[in-house]
């Protein structure tokens, strides 16, 4: 069933009004491959670049866009997020993993909000370093978890 298209086929926003208020968690992970000559100059867990820290600034970028998602995607309902983190670190495959986690007491998920936040914290990442390399790839961004609606979801 597609949500977002009522029964004469036109967009729509789902409508929420009968959901009870709960309390929504969701989880998504960005994955930043950067070439070598980029990830050596990563020192105490930072990667300065003449524009600043890249992780800091990257998970600014990324708080700042999961609260405005419901700008960015057109059939988004607004929410004012309760909470929102982000951590990045370097999996054991050498990669910029990103994960930014949403919540909020609604009557709708999260799980956009998080998707964008973690999308816009490795769009950040790549900006700050293209000048040292065009060879970054961002290799996936999925939802890993959410919680407090009508089907939980897990990857695990």
């Amino acid at each position: 069933m597609i949500t977002h298209i009522d029964k004469q086929g036109n967009p729509t926003m789902v409508d929420v009004s009968e959901k009870k208020v709960t309390l929504r968690t969701a989880m998504a992970r960005s994955i930043v491959v950067l070439p070598t000559e980029v990830l050596t100059q990563i020192t105490e867990g930072e990667l300065q670049t003449k524009k600043g820290p890249v992780f800091n600034t990257a998970i600014i970028a990324g708080i700042m866009a999961a609260k405005k998602t419901g700008d960015l995607i057109p059939l988004c309902h607004p929410l004012g997020l309760d909470n929102c983190n982000i951590s990045i670190h370097i999996n054991q495959e050498q990669e910029v993993v990103i994960d930014c986690t949403a919540s909020l007491s609604a009557k709708t998920g999260v799980e956009m909000e998080a998707l964008v936040g973690a999308s816009i914290a490795a769009l950040t990442i790549y900006d700050m370093c293209k000048a040292m390399s065009h060879d970054i790839v961002i290799k996936e961004t999925k939802l890993i978890s959410k919680t407090g609606g009508k089907n939980d979801f897990n990857r695990a």
